[in-house]
């Protein structure tokens, strides 16, 4: 039997290479599938149509090789059998997205050509005979792009998207707004694009290293803005939901609120209003805690949740320090009447209230792991960002947390221990080993409390990230050991196999001009 791994990314549960001739594609093939799995069929078809150039209808006509879909119910919801014959391939799934999953690993078995735009009959397009079973070890698998630093234009998101689909990536965490940039029009406040959505320029250099002779580098007199209409959003959320990836919108709060009081001062605390920030790093702009404040982020919500219609919303809640609620008097009042002890309390408070807004919406909050501070709401989701210890308390409080940490999913950190030999990041080192090589379960949890931890997901804060094209330098092949970690059991291949698999993946991702960083393993060797 051959010994050479199957060129999967991520590892299938099971995956055993037939000692068999390979499956031909052929210009005659027949794709046949029941009404339940029709989406991924049709979504087959229409790949290999692209890249052959031959067509291939669903459902009406037949032929002497078939690939066929089966429906099968005892079969777990992401679940898939597929088995690669020589003459016949049989995909099994109990939903869409069962189905949709065996393609992604069948188009890996044929030549890295299969995601070519151009169409190549001149190729001899085969498969290795194999037998299949696989499922996912965490229901939330995410990949969290930050577009309020700097936007990306749909085209660049609906590419990533493609290739996120392609690793079983099934949650786009969209970060929209923040100091730096507000990036979704809302119809009843408008001030939030006109305003928000600009910024006069970005820092010079390292905000770390950001100093000459006592004397800042300053900004680099580059405008930033752009925003993204409803209609827009609509449009990415149909794309996204086409291959299986819910989009996870984040409206930050109370914290990280510049640019929305840019344009609407009465929601801050001074008595003028900063500007869009031009500057990196935590402020101390805060919304307040009035009940006006609060009927506009209820609105805000409202018209978001209308555009998104995954279970979840994502309000922030990170990085709100409070020297200008300690020092309101307003603030300071409003406190004591809420019989609240200090500002960590009041922060708590104003999560429960988004959080009642948000059940009203029949949504499910998410926020960062700071939301434990003060005390967690009762239904709240946590995203584990600062190291273990949120999803540690969130999973014994009994809520649930998917696993965010830095350093090991931060996707805007350095790839290399000489960071000399790297473009500009935040700092940091997060090398594709390490990525590969994290544990999503704290050691501390009890099995019962384990379950708490639905998921994990990799971030890409755009500090440093300018350009679509950067981003991909960032996010792959790091987002391909992601992967393996969210799709994978614990129990997973070792980083030497991965790597073995990962050369023919790669030429996937040249295939479709994704702008990866070469992996140091094989620079080197």
């Amino acid at each position: 039997m051959p010994t050479t791994p199957l060129p999967l990314v991520p590892q299938p549960s099971r995956a055993e290479r037939l000692d068999h001739p390979d499956f031909v594609l052929s210009e005659a093939a027949a794709i046949h599938a029941p009404d339940a799995l029709r989406s991924s069929a049709q979504f087959l078809a229409d790949r290999l149509a692209t890249c052959t150039g031959w067509d291939f209808p669903v459902n009406d006509r037949t032929g002497d090789i078939r690939i066929k879909f089966n429906l099968l119910s005892t079969l777990p919801p992401q679940s898939y059998q597929l088995l690669v014959a020589p003459k016949e391939i049989l995909i099994s799934a109990a939903t869409a997205a069962g189905a949709f999953y065996a393609v992604q690993t069948l188009l890996q078995l044929f030549p890295p050509a299969v995601y070519d735009q151009q169409p190549r009959p001149d190729l001899k397009w085969t498969a290795p005979c194999a037998d299949i079973e696989d499922a996912p070890r965490f229901g939330w698998r995410g990949v969290m792009v930050d577009s309020s630093r700097f936007f990306q234009p749909l085209p660049a998101l609906k590419k990533f998207i493609d290739v996120l689909a392609q690793h079983k990536i099934n949650v786009l965490h969209w970060h929209l707004v923040d100091d730096q940039g507000w990036r979704i029009e809302i119809k009843r406040y408008p001030k939030l694009t006109a305003i928000g959505s600009k910024r006069r320029e970005s820092p010079r250099g390292h905000m770390a290293v950001n100093l000459r002779n006592g004397q800042s580098l300053g900004g680099d007199g580059k405008p930033v803005e752009g925003y993204y209409t409803q209609d827009e959003v609509r449009e990415l959320v149909a794309y996204a939901a086409a291959r299986h990836i819910n989009i996870l919108p984040e409206i930050e709060m109370p914290g990280h609120a510049q640019a929305a009081i840019a344009a609407y001062p009465e929601l801050g605390l001074l008595a003028e209003a900063k500007p869009v920030s031009c500057k990196w790093g935590i402020h101390d702009t805060l919304f307040n805690t009035k009940p006006e404040t609060i009927t506009f982020l209820e609105n805000v919500l409202t018209e978001v949740v209308a555009l998104f219609p995954f279970a979840y919303l994502h309000i922030g809640g990170d990085e709100a320090i409070k020297p200008q609620w300690e020092q309101d008097a307003a603030t300071q009042a409003h406190l004591k009447t809420l019989g609240l002890k200090d500002e960590h309390e009041l922060q708590s408070w104003f999560i429960r209230q988004a959080e009642t807004i948000l059940k009203k919406l029949d949504r499910k909050l998410v926020g960062w792991d700071e939301i434990l501070e003060g005390g967690l709401a009762p239904s709240a989701t946590v995203m584990s960002w600062r190291g273990l210890e949120g999803a540690i308390e969130s999973a014994k409080h009994g809520n649930d947390a998917i696993m965010c940490p830095n350093p090991f999913v931060y996707f805007d950190h350095y790839q290399a221990e000489d960071w000399g030999t790297e473009p500009l990041a935040i700092g940091g080192n997060s090398p594709l080993a390490k990525v590969h090589g994290y544990e999503p379960i704290p050691a501390e949890l009890t099995a019962d409390q384990a379950k708490h931890i639905i998921g994990v997901q990799g971030q890409l804060w755009t500090e440093y990230i300018a350009t679509p094209t950067r981003l991909e330098f960032m996010a792959f092949p790091r987002v391909c050991a992601l992967a393996e970690i969210a799709w994978c059991p614990a129990a997973r291949p070792d980083f030497a196999h991965f790597l073995t698999r990962l050369k023919t993946h790669l030429r996937r991702l040249d295939v479709q001009d994704v702008r990866y960083r070469a992996p140091l393993e094989y620079v080197h060797a």
